[in-house]
């Protein structure tokens, strides 16, 4: 018997997600979780086989599902983590997998191709959509153009406002560090400011 746990701020993806696995025969919902600390806890207090994540949670949630992630695969006996999101950005992807994920699946993916991703993981393998596959091969043809996961996470700060200053204090580094990240950044994206790197991230889907 497989047990699970599902993490999703919405109620009926929830209720969905549960009634598809109840459906067989080899699988337990133990418990739902709304927000990633309900996720942790639900992963430390049940000890299931695979918690099925969402990446981004409600308004107001600081936390995502990478940082429950992290601390769920820090847990002793730790269960394996399969994330399961509409996003579907190389930053998002990146930083599921860095966090511990075994798995990243789409949620418009067919039923059975869920339920397959979710008995791989349990069983130890990598569940990755078809789709994700795809565009993770087409960054490796094209490693010029790849971005690394900390030149991600620089530029993502940079589309949300921060600048260097609030970088280097928000990844314990120095305002240098972050320049020279930026440097490189708009090397590969052939750009001349933040702005056009944030745009041409979000055009080649670096950046959700």
């Amino acid at each position: 018997m497989i047990r699970l746990v599902i993490a999703d701020d919405h109620p009926i993806v929830r209720a969905g997600l549960n009634a598809l696995f109840s459906l067989e025969d080899d699988f337990e919902v133990v418990a739902e979780a709304a927000t990633p600390d309900q996720a942790v806890a639900a992963a430390e207090r049940e000890s299931p086989d695979i918690v099925l994540m969402d990446l981004q949670f409600g308004v107001g949630e600081s936390a995502t599902g990478a940082d429950a992630t992290r601390r769920i695969r820090a847990l002793d006996a730790a269960p394996y983590v399969l994330v399961l999101t509409n996003y579907d950005s190389d930053a998002d992807i990146l930083g599921a997998v860095a966090a511990g994920a075994s798995g990243y699946l789409l949620k418009d993916a067919p039923p059975h191709e869920l339920i397959a991703g979710v008995r791989a993981a349990a069983a130890g393998e990598s569940a990755i959509a078809p789709v994700i596959v795809s565009r993770l091969l087409t960054r490796m043809r094209a490693p010029h153009a790849s971005l690394s996961a900390r030149e991600m996470q620089v530029l993502d700060c940079v589309a949300s406002g921060q600048s260097n200053t609030e970088i280097a204090a928000k990844l314990f580094v120095s305002e240098t560090t972050v320049k020279s990240h930026l440097a490189h950044i708009f090397t590969k994206l052939d750009v001349s400011s933040r702005t056009a790197a944030v745009s041409a991230a979000r055009q080649r889907g670096i950046l959700r």
